[in-house]
């Protein structure tokens, strides 16, 4: 059963890129990674930004799919990681994987399940996935719904409080 989303959190395209570059910056240190694997489609754009960053040049991608618009569902494989990614972590080779988001944890953990040594970074983290990954740049509270840069349009919001006049 879902939790209902009672707050919102906009992202930027400035501030998810300077959150994927702190992201980058705290994994320098870990590395250097062989490889690295973006959850799609929400870890494309910071794997680039991390990859880029880490002068990490081969870059993969897992599609798992799990929401649509904002419910979470069952979790699906569309596209496995590739096997010679997974032969290089069977090996004892570093791999990165990255994701904008840990959620409930499900994804990641079926991700983890495919890439078990593999070290896992998220530029946001909630309490109820938190500990799926190794590396994290912001928590959020569990009833908050981050919008991401593509997720969104200009427009017009209401005031929290509301209008009085």
């Amino acid at each position: 059963m879902n939790e209902p989303r009672t707050k919102s959190f906009p992202v930027s395209w400035d501030q998810f890129h300077r959150d994927s570059r702190a992201l980058a910056w705290r994994l320098n240190g870990e590395g250097p990674f062989e490889a690295c694997v973006a959850i799609t489609r929400g870890g494309l754009v910071p794997a680039a930004i991390v990859a880029r960053e880490l002068n990490i040049r081969t870059v993969d991608c897992v599609a798992v799919k799990s929401y649509d618009h904002q419910n979470q569902g069952s979790i699906k494989v569309l596209k496995p990681i590739d096997p010679e990614i997974v032969a290089k972590a069977r090996a004892g080779k570093k791999i990165l994987i990255v994701d904008d988001l840990v959620d409930t944890g499900a994804t990641a953990r079926v991700v983890r399940d495919m890439l078990p040594g593999a070290h896992f970074a998220t530029v946001y983290a909630k309490p109820k996935g938190r500990d799926m990954v190794d590396t994290f740049i912001t928590e959020v509270s569990q009833d908050t719904w981050i919008f991401f840069p593509w997720d969104l349009d200009v427009a017009y919001v209401a005031p929290i409080a509301g209008a009085t006049d």
